[in-house]
């Protein structure tokens, strides 16, 4: 994809993945995804921000070179990960010159990463400034907005904010802009959800910095660059609040049709008693729709038949990534059959440490689900309506 220009002077010269499929070998890209460096000209310096993914090396090396690009100061590492850096090697080769810039953790990471030299790099701290002549790079240290060493920089003079893994979405989009709220909001929450949802309390008060800066342009590491920023603003705003739906996520399997006969059976209670509904078959469920799901939902009902003693192992999976993952949800509970053994309810209990939730009565049925357990799946749901309505969860 060639280089192009978001205003004059600064490019847009990363590549675009369309043919990747999953990312770390755990998210699914249904739009693949892009690789965002940026090249910053000032008066007297040039600074490239950040590289791409070392499969994409050629793309990135081609579009500076096709932008007649001769010299280069400064390379600012926002993040280490290697669709950020891992092409850092290869652009200090054609610019054997310049500096990496970046902070101290974040140095380390790429040293140990990517074996650079120690005196190839300028060590910067929050809230530091570095002068390219007409322009001001201003860097922000955001740890723990992804991993500890992240960082976002700022552009003062152009108001451009180049937040790092924030405010971005998979996709290999040929589009430069994003400026509709439509356009973005289910990739970028998807994203959210997957990616940044584990660090919300730390995306919290890091928010807080950015949103006093003046803002005009958000270019971030994946995806288009918004031109209305606010928009991405106010969505994460509201993703990384307290505030849960009126809804109930119920990821399952079902080896013999009696825990789907619970599922179907719970969740027409639950719509019968005004509560929005979201059921997953994990055994062909896109993992990422399942964790955008969760973002906003009031509580989860893991459904399982059992395994030996325990859960489905795809259960297990879907339950390690929502207590992984961290979402706001407020009350869990666990529902399935079993043969000879019905330990399963403990053993996802326990799985579900890290998530701060108030543990509702599951219910367990040896074989089918009969009169009885109908009756307890009926209790359940009106336990789940009632919950919410007693706080005010619409």
């Amino acid at each position: 994809m060639a280089s192009r220009e978001i205003v004059p002077g600064i490019f847009w010269v990363g590549a675009l993945d369309f043919d990747r499929r999953i990312f770390d070998e755990l998210i699914p890209l249904p739009e693949g995804t892009s690789y965002n460096a940026y090249l910053i000209r000032g008066s007297e310096k040039t600074a490239l921000i950040d590289t791409v993914d070392p499969t994409r090396e050629f793309d990135l090396i081609s579009n500076l070179v096709k932008l007649g690009i001769e010299r280069i100061d400064y390379i600012v590492i926002n993040h280490a990960e290697q669709d950020h850096a891992g092409t850092l090697p290869m652009v200090l080769e054609f610019f054997p010159d310049a500096m990496v810039v970046t902070n101290e953790k974040c140095r380390d990471q790429l040293i140990a990463l990517l074996h650079l030299p120690p005196d190839k790099f300028k060590v910067i701290k929050d809230r530091e400034t570095l002068p390219l002549g007409n322009r001001t790079l201003e860097f922000i240290l955001t740890p723990w907005t992804h991993w500890p060493e992240t960082q976002v920089t700022y552009l003062q003079e152009d108001k451009i904010l180049f937040p790092c893994d924030l405010f971005g979405h998979h996709a290999a989009s040929t589009s430069l802009y994003v400026s509709d709220r439509s356009e973005f909001y289910i990739p970028a929450k998807r994203y959210y959800a997957e990616i940044m949802m584990p660090f919300r309390g730390s995306i919290k008060g890091h928010l807080e910095k950015i949103r006093a800066l003046k803002i005009d342009l958000i270019a971030p590491s994946h995806g288009p660059v918004h031109k209305n920023p606010h928009l991405i603003l106010d969505a994460y705003a509201d993703w990384i609040s307290d505030d849960v739906k009126n809804e109930v996520v119920i990821p399952y399997v079902s080896m013999h049709g009696s825990t789907r006969k619970m599922v179907e059976h719970l969740t027409d209670a639950l719509i019968a008693r005004g509560v929005m509904v979201r059921p997953f078959n994990l055994t062909h469920t896109d993992i990422g729709e399942l964790a955008l799901s969760l973002v906003d939902a009031a509580t989860v009902v893991i459904a399982t038949p059992t395994v030996l003693f325990g859960p489905h192992p795809q259960v297990v999976y879907a339950t390690y990534l929502a207590n992984a993952l961290k979402p706001k949800m407020r009350y869990a509970s666990v529902i399935g059959s079993f043969g000879w053994g019905g330990k399963a309810p403990e053993t996802i209990v326990k799985m579900l440490d890290h998530v701060k939730v108030e543990v509702l009565e599951p219910v367990m049925v040896k074989g089918l689900p009969d009169e009885k357990t109908l009756a307890a799946l009926d209790r359940l749901a009106d336990t789940i309506a009632q919950k919410h309505k007693e706080n005010n969860i619409r």
